[in-house]
């Protein structure tokens, strides 16, 4: 879907890009579609944003944040220098661009319009989420030739009435429920719209968790999880899947040897998974390669947040370091692109009950999602899993939240940066920077904002600079303030 053909170019017409005269001419070639339809923006923005949000933001900077992944020699992300990540920050806006330029083609219609609300809504949930306050209700006016959007509050972003996220998805929702328009290009339902009302059903339920700190109602949650309309099976998960022949496989399948070697099994993960004494860890991980040569396969982890120096002083053997999985590495359909699992719903139910937001059974949901996230692997649960003293749940608030949310981090392995964003929400796992870490023994909460925001959107910048506390991978945002 990177390919570089003459939709792309009809795309930088539409968005105002300079053409030449010559295009008209190339358009007329009997092979190529005469004008856009949105069914292949649509098919673009979930294609891109699913391999951006699994592999390039997913697998290659956020395992290190969550400590899935622990860096030998380069990722400087693995001791928390973050930087602005200004590629995603810019290849948001170019999606949210291609979702607003989707109103204008012939064939677009309300359940286009509801679709690509929702695909907005997690976009824009993905900028506030990395970088606090971030142009919202202006953010796509430069199609209008406006170029200096101002920043909406993240609290404004959400909540806002009929234009924050939490209403749109509503609206849009209950628009899918009602019409009689139908999609095309939909690689991740099948143009199936009760899917989509499901999606912005479970969207809803996430961000209102996120934002769970400044709640005092939780009705909405209570009608969300009553509704019967959320994600209710793997087969609902919000998934984009790779293909076993380019260019659409999983990246990782066909990169150097060298950056496969670069991420490695984290100490975390290891303690966690042994302590469950979880089969999903040879699904996930493989047995080093030392232990496997010496006929006794074994799994070990290694420290995040060291630099090469440390791991030579301290005589570690990297062949004796778990690498990644088979369905990451020797497979290039083994994982999918990922936006919300059927796990995630379930644990979301699960913490939201446990801590008294809404009525149910905790342990029903927690059992679910780790079914479910199993079953997602094809593996099954031991007979015995739940019985374990280290996963059973007692009744005990405190102990039961370290569970479920100690299961949800792991569900949430290569989503983006979705188990980073639980993980400053509630502190759970207690993640702990590494020896050699750049942050002064601190965990990060966000990434800088671009540096071409300060060049060109200088003034708006400044402000929100002003409003969250300096632009330091320190600042919490709204969400996530004490």
């Amino acid at each position: 879907m990177k390919n570089i053909n003459l939709f792309v170019l009809s795309l930088l017409c539409l968005t105002g890009v300079s053409c030449t005269n010559d295009f008209n001419e190339l358009n007329e070639n009997p092979n190529s579609p005469p004008e856009v339809d949105p069914q292949y923006l649509l098919t673009n923005v979930l294609t891109v944003e699913a391999d951006a949000n699994t592999y390039d933001q997913g697998f290659l900077l956020a395992n290190y944040l969550e400590q899935f992944s622990a860096s030998v020699e380069f990722e400087r992300i693995d001791r928390y220098e973050l930087g602005s990540n200004s590629e995603y920050w810019d290849l948001i806006f170019r999606l949210l661009t291609d979702l607003k330029s989707m109103e204008n083609l012939p064939g677009y219609n309300e359940a286009y319009g509801a679709v690509g609300d929702i695909m907005k809504s997690f976009l824009f949930s993905q900028l506030t989420d990395m970088w606090g306050d971030v142009p919202y209700t202006e953010a796509l006016d430069a199609l209008d030739g406006q170029f200096t959007p101002k920043y909406d509050t993240q609290e404004s972003i959400y909540t806002a009435p009929e234009t924050g996220i939490l209403d749109v998805l509503q609206h849009s929702a209950e628009t899918l429920q009602n019409t009689n328009e139908s999609i095309q290009g939909d690689v991740m339902f099948q143009n199936d719209l009760s899917k989509w009302v499901r999606f912005a059903n479970s969207l809803r339920l996430r961000y209102l968790l996120r934002i769970s700190k400044r709640l005092t109602d939780f009705s909405e949650m209570q009608a969300l999880a009553d509704s019967g309309m959320l994600i209710e099976s793997n087969d609902q998960s919000a998934v984009v899947p790779y293909l076993s022949a380019a260019p659409n496989q999983f990246p990782f399948f066909t990169a150097a040897l060298g950056a496969y070697g670069e991420h490695r099994m984290t100490k975390t993960v290891d303690s966690v998974l042994k302590l469950w004494n979880d089969p999903r860890i040879s699904i996930i991980y493989k047995p080093t390669q030392m232990s496997v040569t010496n006929a006794n396969p074994e799994f070990k982890g290694l420290l995040n947040g060291q630099n090469r120096e440390t791991i030579s002083e301290n005589d570690i053997n990297l062949n004796d370091i778990s690498l990644f999985g088979s369905i990451y590495r020797d497979q290039p359909d083994g994982v999918n692109g990922q936006y919300m699992q059927y796990a995630e719903v379930q644990f979301a139910l699960a913490e939201a009950t446990a801590r008294g937001y809404i009525t149910g059974n905790a342990q029903t949901y927690y059992q679910n999602g780790i079914t479910a996230n199993f079953n997602y692997y094809g593996a099954e649960a031991p007979a015995d899993y739940f019985d374990q003293k280290a996963v059973a749940l007692t009744g005990d608030q405190e102990s039961d939240l370290v569970k479920i949310l100690t299961q949800k981090w792991l569900s949430l392995i290569t989503n983006g940066h979705e188990a980073w964003f639980n993980i400053r929400r509630t502190g759970i796992p207690n993640l702990k920077p590494g020896p050699d870490n750049l942050n002064d023994g601190r965990y990060p909460v966000r990434y800088l904002y671009p540096e071409s925001e300060q060049a060109t959107n200088s003034a708006n910048y400044q402000e929100a600079v002003e409003r969250m506390g300096g632009d330091d991978i320190n600042s919490k945002v709204w969400w996530d303030e004490e």
